[in-house]
């Protein structure tokens, strides 16, 4: 199976990073026949971002789901794995999803350097380099050689370019490219308007593309041609104003503009697919946190369509995307827009293609989520679906599987979804307090005299129809293959979706 490894840059790559988990959660796949396992690392030296940490468990149940049902169910569809799991080094290797960056926590950028080391002469033209002021932690300002990097590169991403360049020399890397084949894929994410991601993305092709030239890694020639897409996220949030800050809404435009033209000339042709996303962030303000605080922000929409941009990208034919001794042949540029300019978006408001890529399986995963929390333990032992073996019983709940790892999960996802619906702009597909048949925005139940009222008694129905006649290997694996293909069969026969 060939491997997509996800680069997650900066607290942008981590949010989105959270949204293609919950889309990959509920079975959504590109239309192809090519089958990925997908190997996130994220880099981020701002190691309490609540955002980090919050993709870090997420993916960490998923893993443990999959772990016992395998991936062949439906929902949760997609394996993720971390690159240890790949590994057979004997250097150690980090057990999460995050690439360890050395030197980094409670250290200021001069000391990094080892400005007090270097000879007058560099010590002046780093002087004159990082010339410039930021403001830390605590609201005090300061030079950029005393910038404190454990929250992050806080908008500078001349500091964070020389301080991401030690993933070259990392064993992370040289496993990386070990690891890597010819018909795995690359895919960064990053945003373009801060400090981190700003930086970590143009170092990262750099390295790529260059390590053919570094002789520490085994595989290098493949690595020099790999098939890579990244994602460019221009500004798409609002920020409150905070003088104590070292972030600036004001500062977004004209670094994203200093940026574009750097990518143009140094990045842009290096690229096979590219993807640029941004939206109007005059909307709902989001604290003005640089990262002491644990910068968690709100799901948005945007972090959404920008996972649509790593399915869109597994989804290209291997002969679209050519690289010949690090030239790329024929790079792709690709944006993304919705029907109408609204501040409230539902399925009908996206494009044919997203709508039918996303919206039955999203549909799917929700109605599991509010089966499980408003009719599952009135059901079991009682509905055919429960007691056929293998017999999911009324102790199931109270089992890790279900309590710690799926219950927890659709929990998150029913908190993103509520994210989504109430930023700005808003994503709101769903009524997700309604009843069944009211649940989907712009989807009228066929609840007519012959079909019956869409309710739990009906979803029952659907679920012991599905599981009559059918194996499973466990209980587990049962759980998550019946609900995926009972709501499959709700939707198609009661909301007029395609199967």
């Amino acid at each position: 199976m060939a491997r997509l490894f996800l680069f997650a840059v900066g607290g942008t790559g981590s949010r989105v990073l959270k949204s293609l988990t919950m889309l990959l959660a509920a079975g959504v796949k590109p239309d192809t026949d090519m089958d990925f396992e997908i190997v996130p690392i994220i880099i981020d030296p701002h190691k309490s971002n609540d955002d980090l940490k919050r993709t870090v468990a997420l993916m960490e149940k998923y893993q443990a789901i999959t772990a016992i049902t395998g991936t062949d169910n439906g929902f949760f569809g997609t394996r993720l794995t971390t690159l240890e799991k790949l590994s057979n080094s004997e250097h150690r290797l980090s057990s999460s999803f995050t690439l360890g960056l050395q030197q980094v926590a409670q250290t200021r950028f001069r000391d990094y350097i080892e400005f007090g080391q270097m000879s007058n002469s560099t010590a002046a033209l780093a002087d004159i380099l990082f010339s410039g002021e930021s403001i830390n932690k605590r609201g005090e300002t300061t030079s950029l050689l005393d910038v404190e990097m454990d929250i992050g590169f806080v908008g500078n991403p001349n500091v964070g370019s020389v301080v991401l360049n030690q993933f070259k020399d990392s064993e992370e890397f040289r496993e990386f490219a070990g690891q890597y084949g010819k018909e795995d894929r690359i895919f960064i994410i990053s945003s373009i308007f801060g400090g981190t991601g700003a930086a970590g993305f143009p170092t990262i092709l750099k390295n790529v593309r260059n390590a053919i030239n570094n002789d520490k890694i085994n595989g290098r020639g493949n690595v020099a041609d790999a098939r890579v897409g990244a994602l460019t996220v221009m500004p798409y949030f609002n920020l409150e104003s905070s003088d104590s800050s070292p972030i600036q809404k004001s500062d977004f435009i004209a670094k994203t503009k200093a940026a574009l033209a750097y990518y143009k000339d140094n990045v842009n042709n290096a690229v096979n697919a590219l993807y640029y996303l941004m939206d109007d962030f005059t909307g709902k303000l989001y604290k003005n946190d640089p990262g002491d605080e644990g910068q968690q922000n709100d799901a948005h929409f945007i972090e959404m369509v920008g996972a649509l941009a790593v399915i869109n990208f597994m989804g290209i034919p291997d002969d679209d995307l050519v690289t010949n001794n690090g030239q790329v042949v024929n790079p792709i540029c690709r944006e993304f827009a919705v029907r109408a300019d609204k501040q409230s978006l539902a399925f009908h408001d996206l494009h044919d293609d997203t709508e039918q890529l996303i919206a039955k399986r999203l549909s799917q995963f929700t109605l599991f989520g509010k089966y499980l929390r408003e009719q599952l333990n009135g059901s079991l032992g009682k509905q055919s679906w429960s007691i056929d073996a293998p017999a999911i019983t009324s102790k199931f709940p109270q089992e890790t599987f279900y309590r710690s790892r799926v219950a927890d999960f659709l929990k998150t996802y029913d908190e993103w979804l509520r994210e989504l619906q109430a930023n700005s702009r808003s994503f709101s597909p769903f009524s997700l307090d309604s009843s069944l048949d009211a649940l989907i925005i712009g989807r009228k139940a066929d609840s007519s005299l012959f079909s019956g009222k869409v309710d739990m008694h009906a979803f029952d129905s659907a679920l012991s129809k599905t599981a009559r006649g059918k194996t499973y290997r466990s209980a587990e694996q049962k759980f998550i293959n019946l609900f995926f293909h009972a709501t499959e069969e709700l939707l198609t026969s009661k909301f007029s979706f395609k199967k």
